[in-house]
């Protein structure tokens, strides 16, 4: 059954750091290209980070420099490393394959305060 729970959100002051975690139980994890997702109140959800199978990354270019994503291919998990944190990264995260996309946990929701 496939499964994504994602933790470590929070309330954190401008400047702050968080770390988000993504437990995945997906088949053949450690081969797929996994991303982050978030979204906000009234908008699209938009991808911020994505970590191949070898650990290559790519991000968003709201987010480059700020935040680092990686991943444990033995406990299934993904990570997301926020620091500088802005109000306007404040939304719901998600972690989910690149594409195609299985079922979407609840995710986790981020908010900084100005």
């Amino acid at each position: 059954q496939v499964q994504l729970v994602e933790s470590g959100g929070g309330v954190v002051e401008a400047g702050g750091s968080l770390k988000l975690s993504c437990e995945a139980s997906i088949r053949d994890f450690s081969s797929k290209t996994m991303a982050w997702y978030r979204q906000a109140p009234g908008k699209q959800r938009e991808r911020v980070a994505s970590v191949a199978a070898g650990g290559t990354t790519n991000y968003a270019d709201s987010v480059k420099g700020r935040f680092t994503a990686s991943r444990d291919n033995v406990k299934n998990t993904l990570y997301l490393q926020m620091n500088s944190l802005k109000p306007e990264d404040t939304a719901v995260y998600y972690c989910n394959r690149l594409y195609p996309y299985v079922a979407w946990g609840q995710g986790t929701q981020v908010t900084v305060s100005s």
